[in-house]
């Protein structure tokens, strides 16, 4: 992508927001510190461009522009995590083939920093996705579903801390509710845990055990739930916590040009992003921090 039609793109939907209650003037002087953090969601073993006559997608996606576009973006600012948020696998001919393996080398070859599970990973059960782990790079963070009693014991953390230009950021990871979506067969002993409450739990640990800067989650809940209210999703996340910076969603596909603002039990602002699926766009949200390590943000979803 040249660098004109990137400029363009991001400025289009970009918006400036206020974290932590601070006010806009705090910046004025002088932003001391950048981290960028790029993510796609639900990209669903999508590894090829859509062809030029497909309806709606015509020539959009693929992880080749995919990867030139997240190269070009490192190249201006090296502090910069890319992360997933699920449902990697199922999708193409790609994953009925080879079973995720592509994926995840595809996936590491980009340098993905983390990614979380959503239900689609599931599809070859719990050991076939086991099996492709040595494939992947990159660590698998979800603090909601327990493991102990299957395969996947030790191979997947509740959070991750990165440490970029002086700044401590934590991600952790929450998956959706996975009985009556996928086969019990297929994830076996699996537990979930309540996303709310462990959401507090980590986010405590994060903010004042791990003295965290900046605290995002990765989520596979879905954005909202507009006819089932009392399902548990990322804006409903962001109103019943506190500490989470952003929630970087998948799960329902929702395309948002840039991210929404939510606030918090603290009356703080959440940022909580998703990108659609299939690879279409990525998201970059920029986080600023002065001297003092307080913070703005913004966000935009890019076209790949």
């Amino acid at each position: 992508m040249k660098r004109r039609n990137f400029i363009q793109q991001t400025a289009a939907t970009t918006a400036l927001v206020t974290l932590g209650g601070l006010g806009l003037q705090s910046f004025t002087a002088s932003k001391t510190k950048k981290i960028t953090i790029l993510h796609t969601n639900d990209v669903h073993s999508h590894i090829d461009p859509f062809g030029p006559n497909d309806a709606r997608n015509a020539n959009k996606g693929g992880v080749a522009r995919r990867a030139s576009l997240i190269e070009s973006i490192r190249n201006e600012n090296p502090n910069t995590l890319l992360l997933d948020a699920g449902d990697i696998f199922q999708g193409t001919p790609y994953f009925n083939y080879y079973g995720g393996e592509l994926e995840f080398k595809l996936m590491s070859m980009l340098k993905y920093d983390a990614a979380t599970i959503g239900n689609h990973d599931f599809d070859n059960g719990i050991d076939g996705l086991f099996a492709q782990l040595p494939h992947a790079k990159f660590e698998f963070v979800s603090a909601n579903y327990d493991f102990s009693n299957t395969i996947m014991d030790t191979h997947v953390k509740p959070y991750k801390i990165f440490n970029k230009n002086g700044i401590k950021i934590g991600v952790f990871g929450l998956g959706i509710e996975l009985e009556g979506l996928v086969l019990k067969k297929l994830f076996k002993e699996t537990k979930y845990i309540d996303p709310i409450e462990i959401s507090q739990d980590i986010t405590r640990v994060l903010k004042e055990d791990k003295n965290c800067d900046l605290i995002i989650c990765l989520s596979h809940l879905g954005y909202h739930y507009r006819n089932e209210p009392e399902i548990i999703s990322d804006l409903k996340l962001a109103k019943a916590t506190k500490n989470i910076d952003l929630i970087i969603g998948g799960h329902t596909h929702t395309f948002l040009p840039k991210p929404t603002i939510e606030k918090n039990i603290e009356n703080k602002n959440v940022l909580v992003n998703q990108v659609g699926c299939y690879g279409l766009y990525l998201g970059k949200i920029d986080f600023y921090f002065d001297s003092k390590k307080n913070k703005t943000a913004e966000g935009a979803s890019i076209i790949v």
